[in-house]
């Protein structure tokens, strides 16, 4: 610890960075002991109680889930709850109690209560690695006042689009790399125009991208032999996600005796040695630069010159933050290229659009995205069809909750069914159609819910890595677009989802890519 504080001292003193205002203490907001004490309303004694909220009930849950196999398709059980028990409905999934939120006006009313320390309770897993292991918080598993001052450091230079826009040309060297890769996956197949599941590649490129944005280094994603360290820990991330869903829903006494609950541990460990290894070269190479009187900048040697971080706070950071953006960006543009290589007319619009703004001799940059509205519209419709994180869920701990005329204690868990709001035909008519110009101004008469679809989440515990992703996906598309024409591939059949704790494609998307010279 102290060689890390003499570091980044070092360190801040070369950047002529300055310490950080300490965060002043934040209170709890609690109820007055007057309050507290106070006779009850009439309005509050006509509140209903949780109890009195439909649902299936535990038997009906379970009945759902494995009788009737909508265990991998919680997102479609969403939708059939939503319609059989209205906008807020109770339901369980293991030894969770859920309240589930499906309408865009409930989930509004629920958040604006939700105050400066709202809990993700989904995170509860996580959680439970980092206590065995000893290992510290990030983003996503702290709570209170230490993760509203976690957030405070990791916020700069991360969530607002002045600053995510200055990692552009580092995601543009990566989204180059993408298409050399694209070319050689092509050459692999039989017709020289093939590219197999495409979201396998996407995942790389996405992984890829945000490693060099964290560790300000390369490590191999795209290149044709992937270092083994890298494909371990690309392996890894699958490896916990995958196995976190069986023990969700398995009860805890089944982990000695079956082998999800170890397995998802090993994940999770490979992930932390990745990026310990890595954070402890960049130190290295750092302190290198420094000795030479070298300018360094970006994202760790803001956050290990900061002062404000420990040396395991980083750690845990980072290790979370590799996670933040990668099925967003992965998913997301595979599900694009998927509905673009059926929607030749929007497609055609989309180059259209991508040529008249960025001429062929340079790269599409931050300023270019602006002057293109159909290419967000692309990527907002395929969030909203396919949010990556289906559910979320919250637990608002400061104080009672009142949503719909029921009024719950706090710490009760609501499950915010993304899904089934993004899928509501009330804000979005013919809801299964991919209907990008829907989002234009121009092609609509009202715009829908501001909370009918927020695929990064709202408020405080927003994604982080929001702002990155959007610009991954921005430029990246654009580039795909511009130099293929896309078509599916006359061998392969509908793609749908499924829920594995992000939305995944059932089945490998495979694309043909022609060269753009070919068809025009």
């Amino acid at each position: 610890m102290a060689k890390l504080g003499s570091f980044s001292g070092k360190l801040r003193h070369c950047l002529g960075s300055q310490r950080g205002a300490p965060c002043p203490d934040l209170l709890r907001r609690g109820a007055s002991s007057a309050a507290q004490t106070a006779p009850v309303s009439r309005d509050e004694a006509r509140l209903k109680r949780p109890d009195e909220l439909p649902g299936p009930g535990i038997l009906g849950s379970i009945y759902w889930l494995f009788v009737r196999g909508y265990l991998l398709h919680t997102h479609r059980l969403q939708v059939i709850s939503k319609k059989r028990y209205g906008p807020i409905w109770r339901s369980w999934f293991g030894s969770y109690n859920n309240i589930n939120i499906g309408s865009p006006e409930v989930l509004e009313q629920l958040v604006r209560q939700e105050g400066k320390y709202p809990i993700r309770s989904d995170m509860a897993l996580w959680k439970e690695h980092r206590d065995i292991r000893h290992l510290p918080y990030g983003p996503f598993t702290e709570e209170g006042e230490r993760w509203y001052r976690l957030r405070q450091v990791l916020n700069k230079r991360m969530l607002k689009p002045s600053e995510a826009v200055l990692y552009a040309d580092a995601i543009n060297e990566v989204v180059s790399d993408l298409m050399v890769c694209l070319e050689a996956e092509r050459k692999k197949s039989p017709s020289g125009v093939v590219v197999q599941d495409m979201a396998s590649v996407l995942y790389r490129f996405a992984l890829e991208g945000i490693s060099y944005i964290l560790f300000e280094t390369r490590i191999g994603c795209l290149e044709k032999q992937i270092p083994a360290e890298t494909q371990c820990f690309i392996h890894a991330i699958g490896y916990m996600l995958k196995n976190s869903v069986f023990v969700t829903i398995l009860p805890k006494w089944t982990r000695d005796i079956l082998p999800f609950w170890s397995r998802y541990l090993q994940g999770w460990d490979t992930i932390f040695a990745f990026g310990k290894k890595l954070i402890d070269q960049k130190m290295v190479a750092l302190e290198g630069s420094l000795d030479r009187g070298e300018v360094v900048s970006g994202y760790l040697t803001y956050l290990l010159s900061s002062g404000r971080l420990n040396h395991e706070e980083v750690y845990g950071s980072i290790a979370e933050l590799l996670l933040a953006g990668v099925d967003t960006t992965s998913n997301t543009l595979s599900w694009a290229m998927y509905h673009l290589a059926k929607d030749l007319e929007t497609q055609k619009a989309l180059y259209q659009e991508v040529i008249s703004v960025v001429p062929e001799d340079r790269l599409p940059d931050a300023k270019d995205l602006t002057k293109m509205p159909l290419l967000k519209a692309v990527i907002k419709e395929t969030l909203r069809l396919y949010p990556v994180v289906p559910t979320n869920a919250r637990v608002i701990a400061e104080a009672d909750v009142v949503v719909r005329g029921y009024k719950f204690p706090k710490d009760t868990l609501f499950v915010l069914a993304h899904y089934a709001l993004s899928h509501d035909e009330s804000n979005f008519p013919e809801p299964e159609r991919f209907l990008p110009r829907r989002w234009l101004r121009d092609q609509r008469d009202l715009p829908p819910h501001p909370f009918s679809s927020i695929p990064f989440g709202y408020g405080v515990r927003a994604c982080l890595g929001r702002r990155i992703a959007e610009l991954e996906m921005h430029l990246a598309l654009a580039r795909l677009i511009r130099t293929f024409s896309v078509r599916p591939d006359p061998q392969c059949t509908e793609v749908k989802p499924l829920a594995r704790i992000v939305l995944v494609p059932d089945r490998p998307i495979n694309l043909e890519l022609l060269d753009r010279q070919r068809v025009l």
